[in-house]
């Protein structure tokens, strides 16, 4: 269904292709998963298969593409329209309608389909991703989560033959990724409709693939069995880093097999690792706070203390509250009632946030949204270091440092809007860091980060709360809370529903738990590192 053939690409003014001399075949009713470091080209890589590489990104492509029997040399991705379907990483920019309803039907309108045949599908496809509910809604209005569904939706009615997803599950909840995965799952096996999905969160795919594509350093392309190219792939979710640190053979892609055989540990004497430093002071105190989006009470009369030396992670399903709470602890979002103040050390002073202007705000308390890239707006990387530098006041370069921690390799004369998603973002967060806020709010900050970027933006809000800063994540990423957060708070329909200890509101959560906790249960352990503290070497 899917031939590259000695495909490689470049790009004007880059030192070396971004792909290089790259062969894979797809079979038709395949589900194939592409993996590989931030930047690394798997966005052009599908981008080759779609069309849109090079004929709308411009640049060189060498070698042959056949999608369908269709070579993407002589057919633009107009000409593959009615073969492949295409969802990209950022759903808003991809809506051509205002509603759900509309947004649904526009593709099967461009391929000239009856009335009936439409309204079925549209039905059916509500139906199938759980958004009946929201048929009539503004796409603008919805959330991230529910937008992305719409987007996958928008593709599923015009029942393609190939479907190409990028990072098809990062705005979802854990629940909601699932329905969509199942759903995929169900066009590939009792439909036979070839899938390709690009995803930073492997965890969530994995154990659905029938074959891997491992995008690797300098454009090298490796395509296999999913256990076989996992055994060195130099990206990798917890399930495969236990069985690659217990020497598993062969590796584990799911939490069921790793669970057979993790059977010895669950037994041993319970051995949590040491816990981190206890909070200090609360450096912010929201009384409360209660939020409105028309008829709509986003937020309910919640309270919420940021202390300290803590890493709050803030979860719960999409639509939950989670952004709107965010914007209104940070002082620039709506607030029907209620009161936000910053505490200044042990005293009883306080500052009321929502009564600062703009720029005193930031100073207080650092929000990075969940569309990053609007708060890019010079030309170059560069100059959004130098400037971040500059008004935060430290020294040149400091901005660049935390840039390269977490997404190494950006050159400084590229245009953000020229980067990836995850690059795009990195760049937003080196920005955030360098302001060192006394309070940082992040909301879904890993999305389009790899596992090493997330890595080191573990690494970066953990120095900021041994400095005595408070971190709040918002975000759906059940492995980056197991390792990041000291402190897991849940909402549901606008209000808190569970505030505690990380371990002790994840386990206890089917939805929320991570694979090790899933894999080692009833063990209290989070996170590889905490079977290497516990088990110590494997037998």
């Amino acid at each position: 269904m899917i031939e590259l053939d000695r495909v490689s690409v470049s790009f004007e003014g880059a030192t070396e292709p971004v792909l290089r001399d790259v062969s894979l075949r797809v079979d038709e009713g395949e589900l194939a998963l592409v993996v590989g470091r931030t930047g690394s080209g798997k966005s052009t890589l599908l981008g080759a298969i779609t069309g849109h590489v090079p004929h709308f990104t411009g640049g060189t492509l060498a070698g042959s593409v056949r999608v369908a029997g269709r070579d993407t040399r002589e057919h633009r991705p107009r000409d593959l329209a009615d073969v492949v379907g295409v969802v990209g990483q950022d759903p808003l920019a991809g809506f051509v309608t205002d509603t759900v309803e509309e947004e649904l039907a526009y593709g099967m309108e461009q391929l000239g389909l009856g009335a009936s045949t439409m309204r079925k599908r549209v039905e059916e496809t509500l139906d199938v991703l759980g958004i009946a509910d929201l048929r009539g809604a503004a796409l603008r209005e919805l959330s991230g989560g529910q937008q992305q569904r719409v987007a996958i939706g928008s593709v599923l009615t015009t029942h393609p033959k190939v479907i190409v997803l990028d990072e098809p599950t990062s705005a979802l909840d854990p629940t909601g990724a699932e329905d969509v995965l199942a759903t995929i799952t169900r066009l590939v096996h009792d439909l036979a409709v070839t899938v390709v999905v690009a995803e930073h969160r492997i965890e969530r795919v994995l154990q659905y693939a029938d074959t891997l594509v491992h995008v690797g350093a300098h454009g090298v392309v490796t395509q296999g069995d999913p256990a076989q190219v996992m055994l060195t792939a130099d990206v990798a979710p917890p399930v495969v880093e236990l069985g690659r640190w217990a020497g598993w053979s062969p590796l584990p892609l799911s939490v069921r097999d790793a669970r057979r055989r993790a059977a010895p540990w669950r037994s041993l004497p319970t051995a949590p690792r040491p816990p981190v430093a206890a909070p200090g002071h609360a450096l912010l105190d929201a009384r409360r706070v209660t939020v409105t989006h028309g008829t709509v009470v986003a937020v309910a009369e919640v309270d919420l203390s940021l202390r300290a030396g803590e890493v709050t992670a803030l979860m719960g399903r999409n639509g939950a509250g989670k952004s709107s709470l965010l914007w209104a602890l940070q002082g620039s979002g709506p607030m029907r009632s209620g009161s936000v103040r910053r505490r200044h050390g042990t005293t009883s002073d306080a500052t009321d946030v929502r009564a600062l202007d703009a720029a005193e705000r930031r100073r207080h308390v650092g929000l990075v949204p969940q569309s990053a890239a609007d708060l890019l707006y010079l030309d170059t990387v560069g100059a959004e270091c130098a400037q971040a530098d500059r008004e935060s006041g430290r020294d040149p370069g400091t901005c660049r440092s935390l840039l390269d921690d977490l997404a190494p390799g950006i050159p400084d004369d590229r245009h953000p809007r020229d980067l990836s998603e995850g690059q795009r973002l990195a760049v937003v967060l080196a920005v955030q860091l360098t302001a060192d806020p006394p309070v940082l709010l992040l909301d879904e900050p890993t999305r389009g980060l790899d596992y090493a970027g997330k890595a080191a933006l573990r690494r970066a809000l953990r120095r900021l709360v041994e400095r005595g800063r408070s971190v709040v994540v918002s975000t759906h990423d059940v492995e980056f809370v197991a390792e990041s957060a000291d402190r897991v708070v849940v909402m549901a329909a606008g209000e808190v529903v569970a505030d505690g200890p990380t371990a002790d509101v994840v386990v206890a959560s089917p939805a929320f738990a991570p694979q090790v906790a899933k894999i080692t249960s009833p063990q209290p352990w989070l996170t590889v590192d905490d079977v290497r503290y516990a088990v110590g070497e494997p037998s």
